[in-house]
């Protein structure tokens, strides 16, 4: 009763929500991640045959229960023959005509062990629907964050060239006055090309996240659109004003250092601040409780065991096949030939069997016990694969949530590190490799965080399809 509640459940929440899904993409709009996986269950052809798989099986458990209903039958014949002898000669034509109604009274259980079974089957490939649903959900998902992980890391790189472009035009004016030597100019060309570089990767990766999202979608030749950020994956796209330092004069300090004077000292970095109002909050279950709710929710699992009580019921089947039926029969005869006519309702009740073969029986109840035990022990398989699946993706979503904090508190101590080279460099007190290093530092911390945002959410995304939630 349980079971069939669930799946009422189930098809009326698919049902409800297809009302309200997105029908297609249109150019420049921007997408959700449930907009995404409405459009991707809609064009999913894998879960469009999974449906008929259920149209399928509804119809088999309906032939099962075609048993109940009566049958009629009708026959019309004409006979003729013609006899030709010495002593005697004789010929006879023959009408007749029957209806017949049939109807099974009791099958001893054979009819309703085989409507179980197709019903079990039939809640089968309804779970076997939602495992379709539960990866396509968990692809589309995936490639989302990829997406945004990729917009993340192009906006970063877009930082790093700016801001390289600054530094080489300060050391370039350092140069021309004399205060680098040529080394730090061409290093830093060096520096704004790799960055450069940098950039158009980020650029390609992001080009083909949206490509890996049509896919998951399949949708390959979806037009251009914007996708939204997720309460676990907020980040915007600001950077600070550019100010370029302006050296008009240099001086000379006590120590021998020199300075520009009269300089416009605003050699503030630029702060990117990739996430924006990161919503951070710890996984609320334990292991145990998760392995706990995919024993429950595991669509695999529960196609399993159905599957294992559709195998049970065609074990009783081939059990009750000794049995007889128990039939009755109403019909209507008529016969006309050249001496009478006569016509009439007849009426009975039968207790047959059909062709019965014993050893037949025994081997169909052989092949059923071993069909029955292999269920049993696929359940057992898929019940292992469940908890390794909730184990794994547990360990993993653990892990990068304790990495996250640390992960920012790194973001901000290779920023003020990097500030603080930046603004040595400026005034001549620090040199060219600490400034770079701390650049790189920063630049890599900022790339490392959104890398480890982006395995957060695909990690908790594979623990609730692992669960079983979608």
């Amino acid at each position: 009763m349980l079971k069939k509640l669930y799946i009422i459940i189930l098809i009326l929440i698919f049902s409800t929500s297809s009302v309200f899904a997105i029908e297609n993409i249109e150019e420049g709009s921007t997408l959700s991640v449930q907009d995404c996986i409405d459009l991707a269950i809609k064009n999913s052809p894998q879960i469009q045959i999974y449906k008929q798989y259920i149209e399928r099986q509804d119809s088999l458990v309906g032939q099962s229960k075609a048993s109940y209903f009566p049958s009629i039958g009708a026959s019309v014949g004409y006979d003729f023959a013609n006899s030709d002898s010495k002593i005697h000669s004789s010929h006879s034509n023959n009408t007749s005509a029957r209806v017949a109604l049939n109807q099974l009274i009791y099958s001893f259980g054979k009819v309703f062990s085989k409507v179980k079974m197709q019903k079990f089957y039939k809640i089968a490939a309804e779970y076997d629907l939602k495992t379709a649903i539960l990866d396509t959900s968990n692809n589309v998902k995936s490639a989302y964050y990829a997406v945004l992980a990729a917009k993340a890391n192009v906006d970063i790189q877009k930082a790093n060239v700016l801001v390289n472009e600054r530094q080489y035009s300060r050391t370039k004016a350092f140069f021309d006055e004399g205060l680098v030597s040529k080394i730090d100019l061409v290093n830093e060309e060096v520096y704004l090309s790799d960055a450069q570089i940098g950039l158009i990767n980020a650029e390609t990766l992001y080009q083909n996240s949206i490509i890996a999202l049509n896919n998951a979608m399949y949708m390959p030749n979806a037009p251009k659109y914007n996708i939204e950020n997720t309460e676990t994956f907020n980040f915007k796209e600001n950077f600070a004003q550019i100010n370029l330092l302006n050296v008009a004069n240099i001086m000379t300090k006590e120590d021998g250092s020199v300075e520009p004077k009269e300089a416009v000292l605003t050699t503030q970095v630029e702060k990117n601040e990739i996430l924006e109002n990161y919503k951070f909050e710890k996984y609320p279950y334990t292991l145990e409780e998760s392995i706990e709710k995919a024993y429950k929710n595991r669509p695999d699992l529960l196609s399993m065991q159905a599957t294992k009580d559709a195998v049970n019921e065609a074990l009783k089947y081939s059990k009750k096949s000794y049995l007889p039926d128990l039939t009755g029969s109403v019909g209507y005869n008529w016969n006309n030939n050249n001496y009478y006519s006569t016509n009439g309702v007849s009426l009975g009740a039968y207790l047959s069997t059909n062709n019965l073969n014993i050893m037949d029986i025994n081997l169909k109840i052989k092949e059923s016990k071993a069909q029955l035990e292999i269920a049993k022990n696929n359940v057992e398989l898929v019940k292992q694969n469940v908890y390794f699946d909730v184990q794994n993706a547990y360990v993993n979503m653990i892990q990068l949530e304790k990495n996250i904090p640390l992960m920012k508190i790194k973001v901000r101590q290779t920023l003020e590190n990097y500030e603080l080279a930046d603004a040595r460099y400026e005034v001549g007190l620090g040199n060219f490799i600490e400034l770079q290093d701390a650049k790189e530092n920063y630049n890599n911390a900022q790339r490392d965080y959104v890398q480890t945002i982006y395995k957060y959410n695909v990690a908790l995304t594979n623990l609730r399809t692992a669960m079983g939630e979608i």
